[in-house]
């Protein structure tokens, strides 16, 4: 028995001690990463689907589509193709609004780094220009800037607070904003309105350099996006046809849609390869 009080008694004092050491930032950076669909869902705005809930979804809407190709074509590997199509037709949908929400939100950034430049040039400290965000910000960003404001009044830990934001924004431009200002929260200086105003003429510049070749990226994107849907596209015609039918339900049939499935992935993956932009990698995280 009084072995069993020394080790409890024991484990309260290191508890105790530990509960006096702050971990660090990259530590608590660390252990908040999100797995890459929850941080998809978080870019795409949709904080009220799970990644179970999208994956679910997929599965729902690809066994809906099988059995509705099956009805209509009576061919279990012409519809098991389609409901393949129809499963990744949820996680299409969330990556194009991610990547709608990010090119939205690459304009909006320079707005938010005015707002920081003059909210300080009014003799507010950092913090409260955030905070300020939540009220007067771009509409798309004030309730991050409103969980930012609710966080820092929660704990009072301004470090805390920009991590949270920064997870919560999840964006590669949020990073370099949120990295500089606590860079310069750590150091000190006077030189914050110059900075600020250093990185609104950058982004400003970065977004319209990279709508441009975003423009233009949109013709190899369609292009390849048509290449591969032409060929499906013939087969859900064909597959009106009582012959054409019974002779996909063959073992070659099946082969050739092996075949054309795999081909069509294969070809999609390096067209977009070769006509892609270098993506914006998140920093610090």
């Amino acid at each position: 028995m009084s072995t069993a009080l020394g080790v409890l008694l024991g484990m309260g004092l290191v508890l105790i001690w530990w509960s006096f050491w702050e971990r660090s930032s990259s530590q608590r950076v660390r252990r908040a990463r999100r797995a890459p669909i929850a941080e998809l869902l978080l870019r795409a705005g949709v904080e009220r689907v799970s990644p179970s809930g999208l994956l679910a979804s997929c599965a729902a809407v690809g066994v809906l589509v099988l059995l509705l190709g099956f009805v209509l074509t009576g061919s279990a590997p012409i519809a098991l193709c389609f409901g393949l199509f129809g499963a990744l037709l949820p996680l299409s949908i969330v990556r194009w609004r991610a990547a709608r929400r990010t090119a939205s939100l690459r304009e909006l950034w320079p707005e938010v780094v005015d707002h920081l430049r003059s909210a300080i040039r009014a003799g507010l400290s950092l913090p409260e220009a955030l905070i300020q965000l939540g009220e007067k910000g771009p509409v798309e960003l004030r309730p991050a800037f409103q969980g930012f404001g609710s966080d820092y009044r929660a704990g009072g830990r301004f470090d805390d607070a920009l991590g949270q934001l920064k997870e919560r924004l999840a964006d590669p431009v949020a990073d370099r904003i949120v990295e500089a200002l606590r860079l310069t929260r750590e150091v000190g200086g006077s030189d914050l309105g110059r900075l600020l105003g250093t990185l609104s003429e950058f982004l400003r510049d970065a977004a319209r350099t990279r709508s441009e070749l975003e423009a233009r990226q949109s013709w190899t994107v369609n292009a390849a996006r048509l290449a591969v849907a032409a060929p499906w596209f013939v087969l859900l015609l064909l597959s009106t046809r009582p012959e054409a039918v019974r002779a996909y339900n063959t073992a070659g049939g099946v082969a050739v849609l092996l075949g054309g499935l795999l081909i069509s992935v294969l070809c999609y993956r390096v067209m977009l390869r070769v006509g892609a932009l270098p993506e914006d990698q998140r920093v610090l995280r």
